[in-house]
């Protein structure tokens, strides 16, 4: 495998591991049952837990090995070589009503975007419909932003990265 860099800076290597944390992520979500839209929706109604664990122990594990890698790599990505630190992110109106939006289209498709993924893997055909509606909200939240920004003569919305 080549280490040359393209175009956004990360060399093959690094694409290569995000390959594989991929295809970690989408067999863990198998395993777990979490690509189940189903599964999710019993979650939803306090009818089945096992998301709640599925999702602690994904976030434990990822940050004691955030915590630690960070500390062994003394502030240094391994394979880009770029900073490696944390990134604070502050609690304001766009993550409010991001959060309140995502939460009505998670409770009405029973799927989050990484679980959607994986269930194309486990043959749950049908995802596509959700999936179409992620990308065209997406699409629909980028359009808006550019209008208002527009109007408003600013450069951006404040906090809409």
């Amino acid at each position: 495998m080549s280490d040359e860099t393209g175009p956004d800076g990360r060399g093959a290597r690094f694409h290569g591991l995000i390959l594989i944390g991929g295809l970690l992520f989408g067999f863990g979500l198998g395993v777990s049952r979490m690509a189940r839209p189903e599964v999710v929706l019993d979650f939803l109604q306090f009818q089945d837990f096992g998301l709640l664990f599925v999702m602690g122990g994904a976030a434990a594990v990822s940050a004691v090995t955030f915590t630690l890698g960070a500390d062994v790599l003394r502030g240094t990505a391994p394979l880009t070589g770029r900073a490696y630190g944390r990134r604070v992110k502050q609690l304001d109106r766009n993550v409010l009503v991001g959060g309140a939006i995502f939460g009505v289209g998670w409770g009405l498709s029973g799927i989050c975007p990484g679980a959607a993924y994986a269930s194309l893997g486990v043959g749950n055909w049908p995802i596509l419909w959700a999936i179409g509606g992620m990308f065209l909200g997406a699409y629909a939240q980028g359009y808006a932003r550019s209008v208002l920004a527009d109007r408003r003569g600013a450069e951006g919305i404040p906090g809409a990265d």
